[in-house]
């Protein structure tokens, strides 16, 4: 059987078998399947914007999916997005995700951390961390910039603000 059409048989000339018809339509597409980025329709784009970290450079997301558990410790250069359960400690130079329904047992250092899941640990970023509508911090954290969602909840000592020097 042809998965391709053949250009030299026509199903309207005689003798055709009407197979290469049947060939027209391609038998696999290419399909560019869209990656949820918040837990509700209904949301704002802005915020699915938002939940979303922007990629620096070249660097590459890594992902924990939703139905997977790892225990072990996260360390390089890209960006890391937890929907699972991890276990561990996370130290990379780009972005972590903790999507909503995630559970993060451990120490997190980044650049930017976003939290819609729990998290059971130290949060140290050097840019920003975000605390949003779902998100659970167990511990403290130490960052440039901290936002706090409504709805969110934390336990723990914040130090943000304060110039790198004065830390």
């Amino acid at each position: 059987m042809a998965l391709w059409k053949d250009p030299t048989k026509d199903p309207s000339m005689p003798g055709s078998d009407g197979a290469a018809a049947l060939a027209a339509e391609p038998a696999m597409r290419s399909v560019a399947t869209p990656v949820p980025t918040s837990s509700s329709a209904g949301e704002p784009a802005r915020r699915a914007e938002r939940a979303a970290p922007a990629a620096v450079g070249n660097a590459k997301e890594s992902l924990i999916a939703a139905d997977v558990t790892i225990e072990g410790k996260i360390e390089g250069a890209g960006h890391v997005r937890i929907a699972g359960r991890f276990k561990g400690d996370v130290n990379v130079q780009g972005n972590v995700t903790i999507e909503q329904g995630a559970h993060v047992t451990g120490q997190i250092a980044a650049a930017t951390v976003m939290v819609s899941g729990e998290v059971h640990g130290n949060i140290q970023a050097s840019s920003r961390v975000e605390l949003l509508e779902t998100g659970v911090i167990n511990g403290d954290v130490k960052a440039a910039v901290l936002t706090v969602a409504a709805g969110s909840r934390m336990r723990g000592n914040a130090d943000f603000g304060w110039p790198e020097s004065a830390k």
